[in-house]
């Protein structure tokens, strides 16, 4: 192992900075770094990279190999399972050696000429970053609107193109969320409209072709701590305004007919009131927390009259049972379940003659509804994998009960059998008593001695809940004798909403402990040892890498933090920074005492100490919008000035991408190649 003698960690110099709140007194002596557009701040993470390259540069042709290797089992020449809308099958495809989709179409039939949409290969030629989103084709199919972020902060500027003459308008949008909705007069286009700041989404527009006065506002969100949203329903009778919370839900709905005339509250919101609503016949049919339904339950209220007193029950709020979702088709009402942490969808006529479950056979999957935009249909068309199972999208007959595999995920790897690998469901116990489930998976032969390598993964905020799903990227690892596990921890929805509210707000530590008590778990049954164990989170997950570190370091080996949420105190106290007051819901609102001092108590950064750490590879995209590229950066410059231990600590700054990574297919599985390197190297691995 080669390194240069001549490179060494870069040291962040120190500006003492005063932040005062209810009292107590911080010193934060790299608040400087806030400033994108300081030559030091720059500079600073310029040498942070130039520092892990360096370090890393001894693993460089095995990163190559690895990224090779994990392209090579990707079909290239790849396209999307065709789904019709509106008289034409809708197709995305992938071109080999191209980085990005082409989006094609076909009048009626799929034998007939394909009608090339857009080319994202040509439309990303000389940028750094480029991401196509919100496709929107309009009712007579002859215009399509569209957004593109060429910056990674997931900011878009809508396009309008004529489908006949392939010319793109002269009129352009800025600021937005990139989608939006036509109304059915083929001319009027509603969007949705962000703070150019905080890049929160408060504005709803309206858009008329080739009208050259200022696009008129027709709703505007008040509450900061509210977002926004316009779409159309599937019924294609109602143009929807989303007003959502992480607690509360309000809607708007209009004629898609009426362009003209006025938005119509729903249902005013009513805090803690979560609500969802799809139309049928002349009913909406609303998911609802409404009566304490924790888990949701199913209403339906005459479109005339839309107020929570007119709802009625169509399937009543369970226990055990976690109302995730609702497809509804002309005949048939799909109803997207979970129970015990796993999915299950549900079938069920609308004229009350037939009421089933699809089955599924393993401990361990993923299932889930997939594109059904066709309203009159009786296919449903659905998602599954497992761990050891590729993806398919499978067709069902919901009247025959027939059911066809469209497309089944390919590897293309001679070596790869699926039969290989095992997978399994564990479950370790919190220091409160409660069990925590985890979804394993590794190489058939493995012994369980303690000397495997484990990769345990977790997210565990937003009720967003990580299903046990299959990856070729992962195949990488298992290969090399990894163990992978996905940690279903608390502050996810996996064992349902209560598995939610119980790692959240006053209750966010619990997502911390449960890790860690499957880390002690995963030690004590010998999947591995503390000198193998890994830990990698991002985001919110990375919030989760910071506090684990700082509670019980000695557990673990070696720590991926990407995008890490690791400031979350002096974020939390700063309204202008995006997302943040729509967070209260989630973190708390420290401008209260008691969710200031609770929020300090695990905030990473705040608790920083000097002691030993794991080896450490750090994240983040300097166009970052969710989780600003300061925070990373100024939790390493801490970490490197009071930690006591001789290990690796890298920051890796992608200094043209955001929250997401590289926007090119293949770009980001060269980011996964230099995780993979990362870790293997820790383990001695090299090839």
């Amino acid at each position: 192992m080669i390194k240069n003698p001549d490179i060494t960690p870069p040291i962040a110099k120190k500006i003492p900075h005063q932040l005062e709140k209810h009292g107590d007194i911080r010193i934060d002596n790299y608040f400087w770094m806030k400033d994108r557009e300081h030559p030091e701040v720059i500079d600073y993470l310029n040498a942070e990279n130039e520092y892990c390259n360096s370090e890393m540069a001894h693993t460089k042709d095995f990163q190559t190999d690895l990224f090779e290797e994990m392209k090579a089992r990707i079909k290239e020449d790849d396209s999307s399972v065709p789904y019709k809308y509106n008289g034409y099958w809708y197709i995305t495809k992938f071109e080999k050696g191209k980085d990005y989709p082409i989006y094609t179409r076909k009048k009626e039939r799929l034998d007939n000429p394909e009608e090339l949409l857009f080319d994202c290969n040509k439309m990303a030629e000389g940028e750094s970053y480029f991401k196509l989103a919100g496709i929107s084709i309009s009712p007579d199919n002859k215009l399509v609107s569209y957004g593109i972020d060429t910056t990674g902060r997931r900011n878009y500027t809508i396009h309008i193109k004529n489908l006949e003459t392939h010319e793109v308008a002269s009129d352009r949008v800025k600021n937005t969320t990139g989608s939006s909705s036509w109304a059915n007069d083929n001319e009027t286009l509603f969007y949705t409209k962000k703070d150019e700041v905080t890049l929160r989404a408060f504005q709803i527009y309206k858009h008329r072709l080739g009208d050259n006065s200022e696009d008129e506002l027709v709703f505007e969100e008040g509450d900061d701590t509210f977002g926004v949203a316009v779409y159309k329903s599937k019924s294609r009778k109602y143009i929807i305004i989303a007003c959502y919370s992480t607690l509360t839900n309000e809607y708007h709905i209009l004629d898609a007919n009426n362009p003209e005339g006025k938005f119509k509250v729903f249902q005013p919101r009513i805090r803690g009131l979560e609500y969802s609503i799809s139309h049928y016949d002349n009913h909406f049919y609303m998911l609802t927390n409404k009566d304490k339904a924790t888990n949701f339950k199913l209403m339906k209220t005459l479109e005339t009259d839309t107020k929570v007193e007119n709802w009625t029950e169509v399937i009543a709020h369970r226990e055990d049972v976690l109302l995730e979702g609702i497809d509804i088709f002309k005949d048939y009402l799909v109803i997207s379940e979970r129970k015990n942490g796993l999915n299950e969808i549900r079938i069920k006529r609308w004229d009350g003659s037939e009421d089933y479950y699809l089955p599924f056979d393993n401990e361990t999957y993923t299932a889930y509804t997939g594109t059904n935009v066709d309203f009159d249909t009786e296919v449903l068309r659905y998602g599954y994998n497992a761990m050891t199972t590729p993806s398919s999208v499978i067709e069902f007959n919901m009247r025959t009960k027939i059911k066809t595999v469209l497309k089944e995920q390919e590897v293309l790897d001679k070596n790869f059998n699926k039969d290989n690998y095992i997978s399994e469901r564990i479950w370790a116990t919190a220091e409160d008593g409660t069990k925590i489930p985890m979804s394993v998976v590794y190489k058939k032969g493995i012994k369980k001695d303690g000397s495997n390598p484990l990769l345990q993964y977790a997210y565990g905020s937003y009720g967003s809940t990580v299903d046990p799903y299959f990856s070729t990227v992962r195949l990488s690892l298992l290969d090399r004798g990894f163990i992978y596990v996905i940690t279903h921890i608390r502050g996810g929805e996996y064992l349902g909403r209560d598995w939610y509210e119980d790692g959240k707000l006053l209750n966010k530590k619990n997502t911390f402990s449960d890790f860690i008590a499957c880390s002690i778990h995963l030690i004590k049954e010998r999947y591995t040892s503390s000198e193998h164990l890994y830990a990698m989170g991002g985001s919110a997950g990375g919030l989760l890498m910071g506090a684990i570190i700082n509670e019980a370091p000695e557990l673990y080996n070696g720590i991926i933090a990407a995008v890490p949420f690791v400031d979350v105190i002096t974020t939390m106290l700063d309204d202008s920074i995006p997302l943040t007051t729509g967070e209260y819901d989630e973190w708390g609102n420290p401008n209260d005492k008691l969710y200031y001092d609770y929020i300090k108590s695990y905030s990473p950064y705040d608790n920083v100490e000097a002691k030993a750490y794991p080896n450490m590879l750090i994240t983040t995209g300097l166009h970052d919008s969710q989780v600003q590229y300061w925070e990373p950066a100024k939790w390493v410059a801490k970490l490197r000035e009071m930690k006591t231990d001789s290990n690796k600590l890298y920051l890796k700054t992608n200094m043209d991408a955001g929250h997401g990574g590289a926007s090119g297919r293949f770009e980001s599985l060269k980011e996964d190649a230099e995780e993979f390197a990362f870790l293997l190297d820790l383990e001695g691995i090299s090839s």
